[in-house]
């Protein structure tokens, strides 16, 4: 059986998802809160395949926003690659990212999760959740692959690359990336989304 760790931002996140586990069927997934932001995440994420080197598998699994038109609220996404969007430097001509700053990479491949009903693209990661629709567009004009953005996949990713492990990230739309209004989110949606979700996302690892 192989063993999984799934990185989450916040507790609630990490209930939602334990809440999908079946209680009364053997598992070796074990359910992580690792912080806020891709830097926590990545922290979190080292520290704990560092303790326990037994892992086959990392997922940083959580709510996030979709891009208008590329998912539903409640929907899932599955990150083809995941991009630190807002790693590099700013510049008269735009933003320039650290690949082409020659300064290292900004893109790491995601991994499948099979039998997981979502929409597959690039996740960006950001440290600025986007709050405004000419953000929005500033992203997808650069990622046009883009489907979601939240803010730890890149740090967890950046972690399990570091221990040579396979890395995905799932995501639950909680809301449309663009202007910020929170009375249209759907908390309720996307975390009985990632409920649904826990058991396809356990049986589809363990049985690779």
């Amino acid at each position: 059986m192989n063993r999984i760790l799934i990185v989450t931002a916040v507790e609630a996140e990490a209930e939602a998802v334990r809440r999908g586990l079946p209680a009364d069927a053997p598992h070796g997934v074990t359910v992580l809160a690792g912080g806020v932001g891709s830097a926590q995440s990545a922290a979190a994420t080292a520290r704990a395949l560092a303790l326990d080197p037994g892992y086959d598998a990392v997922l940083s699994v959580g709510i996030g926003g979709a891009f208008p038109g590329k998912a539903e609220l409640g929907g899932l996404l599955l990150a083809r690659r995941v991009v630190a969007a807002d790693l590099g430097a700013d510049s008269p001509d735009g933003f320039l990212s650290v690949d082409e700053l020659g300064l290292g990479s900004s893109t790491l491949d995601g991994g499948r999760v099979p039998g997981l009903d979502a929409v597959v693209g690039t996740i960006l990661t950001v440290n600025t959740a986007t709050g405004t629709d000419e953000r929005a567009a500033e992203l997808t004009a650069r990622h046009p692959q883009a489907v979601g953005e939240a803010m730890e996949g890149y740090g967890v990713a950046a972690s399990a690359a570091l221990f040579d492990l396979p890395f995905a990230e799932v995501r639950a739309v909680s809301n449309f990336v663009g202007k910020r209004d929170r009375d249209a989110w759907e908390l309720g949606l996307a975390f009985a989304a990632l409920t649904a979700a826990a058991t396809p996302i356990a049986e589809g690892l363990e049985a690779c």
